[in-house]
Parts: structure tokens; C-alpha cells; sequence
């Protein structure tokens, strides 16, 4: 299949994501505004592929010519830098989708699960703050540095904060979504996953459990059946 022909089919298939059944017309419009939303998001992690290639070659282009060339690419550390921090704020935002950030369990574990959903509620909030300050603190330091250049590349010192506010929009739209338990609105197709609700940690911790569920299953109740099971071996 084409280039074109994807493109095709994913307009074509636009009203049927948006107006899935069951919807209603203020469903609807949820639907819309987080389309909306995951487009520009897959957008943004295929940018971050992107980027972090660019990273890997252009670091590899300048080990390459100091050390086999003995010339150096003068703009070579400050262009990865300055992508290094486009992915450190691509990656907050993922992070936050995902449920990747750390975390100490060890006390919120031992809450009543009453407490554990006030606290894990406190803590979206304060996620929300947080994607609040990048956003507001990232437009005006973007803006402010705008009027200054790099050094190397002579670009724009403003560059190199534009990611800040993006990554602050999808902190604040992924935790929003936890919030309100809205994520049934979202369209994970457009990212080519699955429709599932869980975290990767989630994912995680059951797979974890699951695991101590079969090395209990596989212990022998007493010493028998092991010494049993020597003696067949031998």
C-alpha cells in the first residue's frame, strides 16, 4: 500500500473513529477535541524517532571525524544537544501517557484503597501543575530568548525551548484524561496500538505477579515429589 493510499484510508476512516457508536453529540465533541489531540501526538513521537536518529548520526559523524579524520564538525555538539532536550520534554509527555514515570509504592501500597484513589487523584493534579508550568514558563522563555543566537549554528537560543510548552500541552492533556477517567475517548489506533486502558506499569506489575503465581504453582508441596522426580531423572 502506498503513501497515498494510507493517507486515503485514514481521512476515510476520520467520521467512523470520531462517531463511534454508542456516542452521544457531547461524546462526540469529546472525541473530536482528543482525535485532535492523538493526531498531533503521533506526529510528535514519529518527530521524536526522528530526532533521536538525527542524535545517533550526528554523534557518530563527529567520533567518526575526530578520531579517523582529525577534523571536528563545529555545530555537531550543540545541534544533539539541543535535540537531547527536545526529547527530554517529548519524553516527559510519553512518560506521563504511559505511566512510566517513578514511583514509591512501598507506603501507597499499604493504604486502604479509599486513600490510594484520593492520593493517586493529588498526584494527577499535581502532574497537571506541573505540565501547567512548562507550558506557561516554557512560551515565555522560548519567546524571551528568541532574540538571542547560538553560538555555532547561529540559530535562534529560543529553539531549544520550543518543545518545552508542547511537552507541557500533552502532560496536561494525558492527565486530564486520568483525571476524569476519560481515556475511552482516545484513539490508540491512530498510534497503531490496541485499545487498552492499562499503563505499561500496570502491565508490568501483572506480568510480575503472574510470574510469582507460577513459581509458587511449580514449587512441590513437600519434598516427595522433588526427591520422586530426582529419582526418574537419574
Amino acid at each position: 500500500m502506498s503513501s497515498i493510499e494510507k493517507v486515503k484510508g485514514f481521512f476515510s476512516s476520520v467520521p467512523s473513529e470520531i462517531c463511534r457508536p454508542g456516542f452521544n453529540a457531547a461524546e462526540k465533541v469529546i472525541s473530536a477535541i482528543t482525535f485532535v489531540f492523538d493526531c498531533v501526538y503521533r506526529f510528535l513521537l514519529e518527530f521524536a524517532k526522528f530526532v533521536i536518529l538525527a542524535i545517533v548520526i550526528i554523534v557518530s559523524c563527529q567520533v567518526f571525524g575526530r578520531l579517523v579524520l582529525h577534523r571536528s564538525i563545529m555545530w555537531s555538539e550543540e545541534v544533539a544537544l539541543l535535540l537531547m532536550v527536545w526529547t527530554a520534554f517529548i519524553a516527559m509527555a510519553i512518560g506521563v501517557e504511559k505511566g512510566l514515570h517513578i514511583a514509591i509504592s512501598l507506603f501507597f501500597n499499604k493504604f486502604p484503597k479509599p486513600v490510594q484513589f484520593v492520593i493517586a487523584k493529588i498526584n494527577t493534579l499535581a502532574t497537571i501543575f506541573f505540565g501547567y508550568i512548562l507550558l506557561v514558563y516554557g512560551i515565555k522563555l522560548a519567546t524571551m530568548t528568541m532574540g538571542s543566537t547560538l553560538p555555532a549554528t547561529q540559530w535562534p537560543a529560543g529553539t531549544a525551548y520550543i518543545m518545552m510548552p508542547v511537552g507541557g500541552v500533552f502532560i496536561i492533556y494525558f492527565a486530564v484524561l486520568d483525571l476524569l477517567g476519560a481515556k475511552k475517548y482516545r484513539h490508540l489506533a491512530i498510534e497503531g496500538e490496541g485499545g487498552t486502558d492499562k499503563t505499561d506499569q500496570q502491565i508490568i506489575e501483572e506480568m510480575r505477579a503472574s510470574k510469582k503465581a507460577e513459581s509458587k504453582g511449580e514449587l512441590p508441596a513437600d519434598g516427595i515429589n522433588a526427591s520422586s522426580e530426582g529419582g526418574e531423572n537419574v
